[in-house]
């Protein structure tokens, strides 16, 4: 849902850098899970205060009140508890929702596995790891390439040749 980005004045605020569509789609949301750079281990802290600051969120977290405590949080992940998001509509999914699917072409060639998902700026591109190959293929997430995606069977059909 996001990343703390660097600390915001002197009594332990911090930056947000939204990963949504919708930036303020955390502000609704009293308690964030946070898990720090390196960490496998996600944490819950209790939102104080949170908004809009241009094309960002600025938040306030309880128990930090100073820049230093801020600055140990710069990198760390945000997410929402899934109980707590409202179901995608309908053709929309959460980007994980999506990752370990099954990619598969119009040839029926299996291409490999959602591995994540990354925002290039126009879309979002599905990043495809397989173990015939070394790289990842990025397959840009949007309707000319995307024929279909069953949740149920965990395929994600797609146009695109075994070969790009």
């Amino acid at each position: 849902m996001g990343r703390v980005g660097a600390p915001h004045g002197l009594r332990g605020w911090v930056k947000v850098v939204p990963l949504s569509q919708d930036p303020a789609a955390l502000i609704a949301h009293k308690v964030w899970w946070v898990k720090k750079p390196g960490t496998q281990t996600w944490r819950e802290i209790e939102v104080a205060l949170a908004r809009v600051h241009g094309k960002a969120l600025v938040a306030e977290f309880r128990g930090v009140g100073l820049r230093e405590e801020a600055a140990v949080l710069r990198g760390s992940e945000i997410a929402l508890p899934r109980e707590s998001l409202a179901p995608p509509a309908a053709n929309e999914y959460y980007w994980s929702d999506l990752e370990g699917m099954d990619v598969v072409n119009r040839s029926g060639a299996r291409l490999g596995r959602v591995a994540g998902l990354t925002e290039s700026g126009a879309h979002p591109l599905l990043r495809v790891a397989s173990d015939e190959r070394t790289d990842e293929r990025l397959i840009p997430f949007v309707p000319v390439y995307i024929d279909r995606v069953d949740v149920a069977a965990r395929r994600i059909d797609v146009d695109w040749e075994a070969d790009y």
